[in-house]
């Protein structure tokens, strides 16, 4: 994904929809690394089924991006960067790759919500990340898991 948009762009793309946010730090935010993986990850948010997200430390820390922490509003942005939902981080973490639990990986909702999906998938993902930082994967990396709640979707903007 490329860069995120700035917070006051997302605000005014927000308030133009009549959204306003509750207050608390307010960052800016995506899913996946691929324009199919965020779409696919955000339609299982919008289904209800995925509550938590995992982001590789490694790559915050190179990217110089913010970890959330509990009470972080999130503009969730789409693969076009356009605000896709507003959530709120309720817990958050971070854990080795290895000790990611069974529980942690139903939250996430992806594949059949098993702890090896998750560690599959995720082991694939932290792989890429690793690949674009100069990082090798390891069993141990740490691993950023936050629980979120969802407080807006949004419909995609026509593009007509």
């Amino acid at each position: 994904m490329s860069a995120l948009p700035s917070i006051d762009a997302l605000m005014a793309q927000l308030t133009a929809r009549g959204i306003t946010l509750p207050p608390g730090p307010v960052h800016a935010d995506g899913f996946g690394d691929s324009a199919e993986l965020s779409e696919e990850l955000l339609a299982l948010i919008r289904s209800g089924r995925k509550r938590a997200g995992a982001g590789l430390l490694w790559a915050y820390e190179h990217d110089g991006d913010h970890i959330s922490r509990v009470g972080d509003i999130e503009i969730v942005v789409d693969h076009l960067n356009a605000p896709a939902m507003v959530t709120r981080i309720v817990s958050a973490e971070i854990t080795p790759f290895n000790e990611v639990t069974a529980e942690y990986a139903a939250l996430e909702g992806e594949g059949d919500g098993s702890l090896e999906y998750w560690r599959r998938a995720h082991w694939n993902f932290f792989s890429r990340e690793c690949k674009r930082i100069g990082k090798q994967p390891t069993e141990s990396m740490l691993v950023r898991c936050s629980v979120f709640e969802v407080l807006h979707l949004l419909p995609p903007l026509s593009t007509t």
